[in-house]
């Protein structure tokens, strides 16, 4: 049919369904299987005292970097989905993240990107969900997908050792363990042991 005829017919089908009386079908749902789902996304809050002292201003304006880099980064590499509390705490030596969604530093010297991410993971699940007992209590990770996923960024024999709540390689447990390519691969490999079942 020459292409005159097609934009005749067509131009006819659109006149007679918007014409009156005629009426038009709604668009069809597409099926359930097919639907494309938004990620939830990470976000967070930072719990703030109403009448901040100096120490805590600064720590404040150091999580929030810490926590915008890294929640960036999630967000960017996966489709995780997480709501976080986030507290400064002085008596934490360290910092810390929990599955029920908090997170908590103290020490200024961790309040960079690498321990938030590393903190977000805990609060996914690493070393804290019963996930990662069964797939990680043997000392490797035993999912296939972030198996296969450390194996195309380190080669066939490579694997995920987990120990203390932790892994590795890509854990990010240490500052001399961070660059933007051990970040974006640790972001990976966590969103790869949920799909494992962390």
């Amino acid at each position: 049919m020459p292409w005159r005829n097609r934009a005749f017919v067509a131009a006819l089908a659109v006149a007679a369904l918007a014409g009156p009386g005629v009426a038009q079908a709604a668009p069809q749902a597409a099926p359930a299987s097919q639907e494309q789902v938004a990620a939830a996304g990470i976000t967070w809050t930072l719990e703030r005292a109403s009448n901040p002292t100096q120490d805590q201003q600064t720590a404040y304006n150091l999580i929030t970097a810490a926590m915008n880099a890294a929640v960036a980064r999630y967000n960017n590499l996966s489709d995780l989905g997480k709501s976080i509390t986030v507290r400064y705490d002085p008596s934490v030596p360290t910092a810390d993240g929990n599955i029920n969604g908090t997170i908590r530093f103290g020490n200024r010297s961790y309040m960079t990107e690498r321990t938030a991410l590393h903190e977000i993971a805990h609060t996914i699940g690493v070393g804290t969900s019963s996930g990662w007992s069964r797939l990680g209590g043997s000392g490797t990770w035993t999912g296939a997908q972030a198996t296969a996923l450390v194996r195309q960024f380190d080669g066939s024999g490579a694997k995920i050792s987990t120990g203390g709540g932790h892994f590795w390689p890509y854990g990010l447990n240490y500052d001399n363990e961070f660059s933007n390519t051990a970040a974006d691969r640790h972001v990976q490999l966590v969103a790869a042991m949920v799909r494992d079942g962390l």
